[in-house]
């Protein structure tokens, strides 16, 4: 048995409650940090259109759900680790219907172009699968390159009541 310099034991709580407290701390974090991957395939879609009903001043069921639908689901949990989102947004024109706000960590398309869902989707897998999320906007032109020097509308979060500060 040893003691320490205050004539504790080892075995004493005092001298283990860091050690606790560290084992605690990094199991809580562990587990929040697996918490996207714990949940169904389905429990990830709704937490993600959930997300955008929260966060989009653009969402409604039907605009939404296709967009994130078209994801894969690996990618959609990648987005829910960083905390990322998925909005449409219908002031996007049908030149460049598909947008990567860096800043605000989401991805705009516009529901009312038909081939914008797959664009984002086709975007979001592959910015999921490098981990690449530049802090600039990028903006996609319809057939998929990236458009240079155009000007989008700015991404602004719905506004949330005065209680939910």
């Amino acid at each position: 048995m040893s003691f320490d310099r205050l004539g504790r034991t080892s075995s004493s709580p005092q001298a283990s409650s860091p050690l606790l407290f560290k084992t605690a701390a990094a199991v809580a974090l562990a587990l929040a940090a697996n918490a996207a991957w714990a949940q169904s395939d389905a429990q990830v879609y709704e937490s993600a259109i959930a997300e955008a009903a929260r966060l989009c001043p653009g969402h409604s069921k039907e605009r939404t759900t296709p967009g994130i639908r078209a994801v894969p689901v690996g990618a959609l949990r990648v987005l829910a680790q960083r905390n990322y989102t998925m909005c449409p947004d219908r002031r996007l024109d049908a030149a460049t219907p598909a947008v990567w706000y860096g800043a605000a960590g989401v991805f705009a398309w516009n529901p009312d172009n038909k081939g914008a869902a797959k664009l984002i989707a086709g975007k979001v897998d592959a910015m999921t699968r490098k981990e690449e999320f530049p802090a600039e906007t990028l903006v996609w032109k319809a057939d998929g390159s990236e458009a240079k020097g155009v000007t989008v509308p700015m991404f602004e979060p719905r506004p949330r009541p005065a209680g939910a500060y």
